[in-house]
């Protein structure tokens, strides 16, 4: 099932999806019919927060029960109280930094793919998908410049996450609207390439 209203950007640690969705939510500000909302996964719930303890390397689980743990945040972030599907359906655009191709890509990196798999089959694709591709060593160079990392921020690591994400793109491209990104590009070459698509969604146009 596609969920419409609801728009996912997806790509490897460094890759500027948080940039735009910072950009588009400026950009949408000044769209007062449109209704908006944006979030990301892990999400703002309890169980997202525990998560990103795990993604810094505070709290060292299993690779499987991280994998459990991602699907259910993004179970409470769908379904819940004013969840994604619900503000969806209400005619509201939402824009999500990670879904669950991330899951599928980072976790089949780390525990194989059919347990990302049986755990998100369920899960509604979006509307449409910004696929951010870069190389990890470029990635690498803009991790180090904000001075954290996290368990995934590793160079082999990402080598085997980006091309999980190339080939689970390539499966998914017949399922959904994919938009590759190149990700090497200056930000606002990136933002007027998903400008010029978020622009003319009819949620927006109305």
């Amino acid at each position: 099932m596609v969920l419409n209203n609801f728009v996912v950007f997806e790509g490897i640690d460094g890759a500027g999806t948080t940039t735009q969705l910072k950009l588009l939510q400026e950009k949408l500000a000044g769209y007062s019919k449109t209704k908006s909302f944006f979030t990301f996964e892990p999400s703002p719930n309890p169980t997202g927060v525990f998560l990103r303890q795990v993604l810094k390397g505070e709290i060292k689980l299993h690779p499987d029960t991280i994998a459990r743990l991602f699907a259910a945040d993004r179970c409470e972030h769908l379904y819940g109280a004013n969840g994604i599907a619900e503000l969806c359906s209400r005619n509201t655009l939402v824009v999500c930094d990670r879904y669950i191709f991330s899951n599928l890509a980072y976790q089949s990196t780390e525990c194989g793919a059919d347990l990302p798999r049986q755990l998100n089959e369920g899960f509604p694709l979006p509307q449409i998908v910004f696929y951010f591709d870069l190389e990890p060593s470029v990635s690498i160079n803009r991790i180090g410049g904000r001075g954290v990392t996290e368990i995934y921020e590793k160079i082999d690591f990402l080598e085997k996450t980006r091309r999980n994400y190339q080939s689970i793109m390539e499966e998914y491209k017949d399922k959904t609207q994919i938009v590759h990104i190149d990700a090497t590009q200056s930000v606002e070459a990136v933002f007027e390439k998903i400008w010029g698509i978020i622009g003319n969604l009819p949620i927006i146009k109305a």
